[in-house]
């Protein structure tokens, strides 16, 4: 998760996502400039990672060798309350 030097980088939250599925599930964002995340994410798994807001993150499942993209989410609505946010 590098950003190039001479680009400001953006702000990232903290999402989580839950795979309630019984397959195993590849979680990826690819649509941010510059910047990659993918990640194996397994049965009743939760999966803690920071992302800029408008970031969308792909769940693909099936098979090892033809994975299909299932779902996309925007990770703003992923994004982990913090204890700060909820005091005020």
């Amino acid at each position: 998760m590098a950003f190039p030097s001479s680009q400001a980088s953006p702000t990232l939250d903290l999402c989580c996502y839950v795979n309630t599925t019984r397959h195993i599930q590849v979680a990826r964002i690819a649509d941010v400039e510059n910047w990659y995340f993918e990640r194996v994410v397994f049965p009743g798994e939760r999966l803690l990672f920071e992302a800029p807001y408008t970031a969308h993150l792909e769940i693909h499942s099936g098979a090892t060798v033809s994975a299909i993209l299932t779902d996309t989410i925007v990770c703003e609505s992923l994004k982990v309350r913090t204890s700060a946010a909820i005091a005020s």
